[in-house]
């Protein structure tokens, strides 16, 4: 399905995509694609598993933002993990996308380190969070296959950029990305809300001609978006990419949905701790009997006695 988007009066409340979805759309007669994402609940329940400070949550919702919007496109049933690590205050951030919409992530960082260089700016961006290091991006089709991964320095303040610099080195295809996360309150209660935009030019061809001038022009529109406008709930992406690219007409997919989800489990736990010999085993029994472990992705916690699957 596809909304041919025409004016503001037009996006009805039934026609319009719900939060946690990403879209594709094209501008009409343009050689360039994008994709649009809208996260409330999903990305509220990936941040709130985790008692992160406001700039680490921040950028672990911008990898899951790029994620989506990155992995949607693809044409296997995988996992594509996005991925930053470097000698910063927060040495890793990871966002693990399956195919079928699922999303999951973590963080980890220096408490101390973090608390110096916020004493210094409030919001600092992905590089002096991050500091020195790589952007990586890692396909996997399962056990079959190979993995497939691409690994770029981390470039500018932001992930975004990170992405663009990837596309440039590693694909070739100039690309645009935009990504906002913020906790917003209102009426409704309180909770996370994240968004973001690609956009990506299509090679002249036959065909298509010359794609200089469009691309340009749609960097143009594309560069006025807001944060604000990203995350805002009462600014649907229909309205949103009207609101940019109206002159041209823009037609919307119908998209895929998304949802907070953890792939952890007590056998895979077991499994994880068959791994270990007995005596790094009884090492880890707690008082209580039992070994605990907590999943890094959604932060559960799993008791398992000491001698059972274990």
């Amino acid at each position: 399905m596809r909304l041919r988007l025409q004016q503001d009066t037009d996006v009805t409340d039934a026609s319009r995509l719900p939060d946690d979805r990403v879209a594709a759309f094209q501008i009409d007669g343009q050689p360039v694609r994008g994709r649009i994402v809208r996260m409330g609940p999903a990305i509220d329940a990936v941040l709130s598993a985790h008692a992160y400070p406001a700039p680490v949550a921040e950028l672990l919702g911008e990898a899951c933002a790029l994620a989506a919007l990155i992995g949607s496109a693809l044409k296997f049933e995988g996992r594509l993990i996005v991925q930053a690590q470097g000698d910063g205050p927060v040495r890793y951030v990871v966002c693990d996308y399956g195919t079928e919409g699922t999303l999951r992530g973590y963080c980890r960082y220096d408490e101390g380190e973090l608390a110096a260089l916020t004493a210094e700016a409030a919001r600092p961006g992905a590089h002096r969070l991050l500091g020195k290091g790589v952007f990586v991006m890692t396909l996997d089709q399962g056990p079959d296959f190979d993995r497939h991964q691409g690994i770029t320095p981390i470039e500018g303040d932001s992930l975004a950029l990170c992405a663009e610099h990837y596309f440039e080195q590693s694909e070739q295809i100039p690309t645009e990305v935009r990504l906002a996360v913020g906790h917003l309150t209102d009426e409704t209660g309180s909770g996370w809300r994240a968004g973001g935009m690609m956009i990506q030019r299509l090679a002249a061809d036959a065909s298509r001609g010359e794609t200089e001038d469009a691309w340009t022009r749609a960097r143009a529109l594309f560069n006025t978006i807001s944060a604000d406008e990203l995350i805002d709930p009462q600014v649907p992406s229909e309205t949103l990419l009207y609101r940019l690219f109206h002159e041209d007409g823009v037609r919307l997919e119908a998209g895929q949905s998304l949802e907070a989800l953890c792939r952890c489990s007590p056998d895979r736990i077991a499994t994880v701790l068959d791994s270990f010999t007995d005596e790094e085993r009884a090492e880890m029994v707690e008082p209580d009997g039992k070994i605990h472990v907590t999943c890094e992705y959604c932060a559960r916690v799993y008791a398992l006695e000491a001698g059972a699957g274990v």
